[in-house]
């Protein structure tokens, strides 16, 4: 390699984003960590300076990856200003696949009141339709609930299809209450939790949430919902301990 060819690829390496996982936990607490990989029901943190350390995996809310300042993160659902669509449930809004697991669905989605389209489009992007489907970061079923959303929601049984999908069901809909039928920020928080979109007031800048938003909104449009509000997005402050 010539010298100036070595010169730039060592200009871009320093300019390229550093790569980071966050690992956060119930208690809200954050740690950023260089590697991690589950190890039975543990999970295995490496350190920024070298060695690791073993923390009990129903202890973990969420892994994100690749923490990275994303320039004007700005997912909409919709044109213009970011909309709240009445996504509750409605006989008219089906799941969007044709899989098995279309009556499952229908049925957790209508008890809850969820619109059953959103939670199609979900789970394609969490499992693609596959029930015993575990991440290297220790979700899992077709919803990939980790163990302490598990835990949180009574699920023991998380590669059941029926309560696993009632579980992630009733997860999302304490998200749409929580931040009002907005669905950018609904998926933002179902895939990098409730704290980091009400941090950032937002969509959380992580390479792999933002993306998430947008695979998800590419396959599933909101707007065949009825609009019940044209206002910029609200952030709802979680409800203080009794």
């Amino acid at each position: 390699m010539g010298r100036l060819a070595l010169i730039a690829v060592l200009v871009l390496a320093a300019a390229a984003p550093a790569v980071a996982e966050l690992v956060i936990f119930q208690e809200g607490r954050v740690v950023k960590a260089a590697s991690y990989r589950v190890v039975g029901e543990e999970l295995e943190i490496g350190l920024p300076g070298g060695g690791s350390y073993l923390v009990d995996l129903s202890r973990v809310e969420r892994i994100v990856d690749d923490e990275v300042a994303v320039p004007d993160v700005t997912v909409q659902a919709g044109n213009g200003e970011p909309v709240a669509y009445d996504l509750s449930y409605r006989e008219d809004r089906k799941p969007l696949f044709n899989t098995p697991y279309d009556k499952v669905i229908a049925a957790e989605a209508k008890h809850y009141g969820v619109d059953a389209s959103l939670v199609s489009a979900l789970i394609r992007a969490e499992s693609n339709y596959q029930p015993r489907a575990v991440s290297r970061k220790g979700a899992r079923g077709l919803m990939q609930l980790m163990p302490a959303t598990a835990n949180r929601l009574s699920l023991s049984h998380p590669f059941d299809p029926v309560a696993n999908v009632r579980a992630g069901v009733r997860y999302l809909k304490e998200l749409l209450d929580r931040f009002d039928h907005h669905p950018e920020l609904v998926l933002a928080a179902y895939n990098a939790g409730e704290n980091a979109v009400e941090t950032y007031g937002g969509i959380p800048p992580y390479r792999e949430t933002v993306g998430y938003v947008k695979r998800i909104l590419s396959w599933w449009t909101p707007a065949l919902a009825a609009a019940v509000a044209a206002s910029p997005p609200s952030v709802r402050a979680a409800p203080s301990a009794p």
